[in-house]
């Protein structure tokens, strides 16, 4: 009989999945006997900090692992640790979410571990296969998320829309994937790489990326792949929401950047040209819908698309200066995401989601400090300085230009130019329209006051020291 070898396992290249995927099973298994949300809110906070700190460790480790199908470098470990710290604030949002929801917070916390765990598998991913075991671990976790609320009927429509559809962005990977395989005769990204340049059957690799630009679409929800997300968006519930607007886009952008970077960069005059017009559809349609929406929920949905337009104008760039646009921008886009949906968290209630822009009137006055936190993300999402997400955009429409994308650069600028006609209407309603009457006191909400503090102390920090945090990202992106 012939003997199985197993490939060799560098150890210290798994420890940021391994630890997560133990933190899953450990919080799955609690869930069976501990009843208090509280307590398992704090076992996966100390968790997934403590997963943070020993990735954080591995900073300047570089190994390739599984036969050259699982990297670790300075790329994996940029997104592995915004992926953590993105988990750390949803939970912190979700101790007070879950609050009489009747969501099982063990089921909970456990689903939002292992859709981490897919997501730090995307981003070291070197094989397409290991890209689609990563999508497959994040995506059914996040499918289960979205109808956490069993009880409320948009939840269940939100999670069956979001797993139909993301059953058919499966499939066009599954077929990109075996095309790219016919033509190339490989799953790697390196060999890829080195067989584009030679391969015969050229019309079929490309039909075989024009699939892969589908599925990834559908992911970082750029159009006219989008159409799920502003239903998806509104009905789960919000914590899940802000995870999938933050983490699940940057996981879908952190393997979108290295396979079609790496393994397709012989292919950049032809994928760049479709690109460019996805990223041009993408940013136009986000920021047009967006203007008529009366929901925040439904208008923070539209937003997070024309946001991975941005993104888009970086990846078309491509180079040094795009790559690390894109990676920076991801980084400023979730902090001031995630306090953005925290605030829209905040004002919800059991039977009474306050989405509306009515829901926001006075709140400035009635509720300040969410009205001052709420104004720092608008004002960021709209690209004001000296916030995070001003630097955002000049690094991005900076690279664009600097690779002679100028007619994107322009229809950045203005739609960033749209964009702060909608971000405004929430400030008006905040602070100049009559405040609405308030039924009731208050619920204390500790835990998720501090994750909107938390993100929006960090959106100013970003926008004013912008360059520690470029650093960080030009080095996550040379490693690749």
């Amino acid at each position: 009989m012939e003997q199985l070898l197993l490939p060799a396992i560098d150890w210290l290249a798994i420890l940021p999945v391994g630890l997560t995927s133990i933190l899953g099973l450990v919080l799955l298994a609690l869930g069976l006997f501990v009843d208090d949300d509280e307590t398992l809110g704090w076992i996966t906070l100390i968790g997934l900090a403590v997963t943070a700190v020993a990735t954080a460790c591995l900073a300047g480790q570089k190994s390739i692992t599984f036969n050259g199908t699982f990297a670790l470098d300075g790329y994996a470990l940029f997104f592995d640790l915004l992926f953590l710290v993105t988990g750390i604030v949803v939970v912190l949002m979700s101790m007070t979410y879950l609050e009489g929801t009747g969501i099982p917070s063990g089921d909970y916390y456990g689903l939002v571990v292992f859709a981490i765990a897919g997501m730090i598998v995307m981003a070291s991913a070197t094989d397409l296969i290991v890209v689609f075991l990563g999508l497959e671990i994040m995506s059914i976790s996040v499918y289960v998320l979205a109808g956490a609320w069993r009880t409320q009927l948009r939840s269940n429509e939100a999670a069956m829309k979001y797993f139909l559809l993301g059953a058919f962005a499966t499939g066009f990977l599954l077929y990109g994937i075996a095309l790219v395989y016919g033509a190339t005769g490989a799953f790697r990204l390196d060999q890829i790489a080195a067989a584009v340049g030679g391969t015969p059957n050229r019309s079929m690799l490309i039909a075989g990326v024009a699939m892969l630009i589908v599925a990834f679409g559908f992911k970082v929800a750029a159009a006219p792949f989008h159409m799920w997300t502003p239903d998806v968006y509104e009905g789960a519930p919000t914590t899940v929401t802000a995870l999938m607007a933050v983490a699940v886009k940057a996981a879908g952008f952190a393997a979108f950047v290295r396979v079609f970077l790496h393994g397709f960069g012989g292919l950049h005059a032809d994928w760049s040209m479709l690109l460019w017009v996805i990223a041009a559809l993408t940013m136009t349609v986000g920021n047009v819908l967006a203007l008529a929406q009366r929901s925040v929920k439904r208008m923070l949905a539209y937003s997070s698309v024309a946001h991975a337009g941005y993104i888009l104008v970086a990846l078309v760039a491509a180079g040094s200066a795009g790559g690390t646009a894109a990676l920076f921008y991801l980084l400023v886009y979730s902090f001031m995401t995630l306090g953005a949906f925290g605030v829209v968290a905040a004002l919800g209630s059991v039977g009474e989601p306050n989405e509306t822009l009515d829901d926001y009137a006075g709140l400035g006055f009635r509720r300040p400090l969410l009205g001052v936190t709420m104004t720092i993300f608008m004002l960021s999402l709209t690209g004001i300085p000296p916030l995070a997400g001003f630097a955002g955009k000049l690094y991005v429409f900076t690279a664009a230009i600097r690779e002679g994308y100028y007619v994107l650069a322009v229809i950045g600028v203005l739609n960033s130019a749209i964009s702060a006609a909608y971000y405004v209407r929430v400030l008006i309603a905040m602070y100049l329209t009559p405040a609405a009457e308030e039924h009731g006191r208050v619920p204390r909400q500790p835990y998720l006051l501090t994750s909107i503090v938390l993100s929006a102390v960090m959106t100013v920090v970003v926008g004013v020291f912008p360059a520690i945090w470029m650093q960080l990202a030009r080095f996550g992106f040379l490693s690749l």
